[in-house]
């Protein structure tokens, strides 16, 4: 059985840095990538980051290249999303998910399970 749960969302002032978590239990890590996802309100649901779990190699939606930054711990079996200067339009609800394939999965098809997600509200 696979399990996403996220935490760290809040209600923060702009420009303020958050770090989300999610803890993954995934039977097989072997091909895994785990990635974050935000999803406004009337929104549909935008790929943010992702990483693969074997090897640690990244990928980040270019619009937030350089702001934000997916990590992940091995021993803890967590994966994080680092958010700096935070702002108003990065208010959402934020989900990760994995995806049992190779590469780097972008869209959310391409995820297999998804955490409930956390909110995130940045006030300006």
């Amino acid at each position: 059985q696979v399990q996403l749960v996220e935490s760290g969302g809040g209600l923060v002032q702009a420009g303020v840095s958050l770090r989300l978590s999610c803890v993954v239990s995934i039977r097989s890590f072997c091909n895994a990538a785990v990635g974050w996802f935000c999803q406004a309100p009337g929104m549909e649901r935008e790929f943010v980051a992702a990483i693969r779990w074997r090897g640690g190699s990244t990928d980040h939606a270019d619009s937030l290249k350089g702001r934000f930054t997916i990590s992940r711990d091995i021993a803890k079996n967590m994966v994080y999303l680092q958010m700096n200067s935070l702002k108003p339009e990065d208010t959402a609800v934020y989900h990760c998910a994995a995806a049992l394939r190779a590469g780097f999965p972008l869209r959310t098809s391409d995820y297999d399970y998804w955490g409930q997600g956390t909110q995130v509200t940045v006030s300006s």
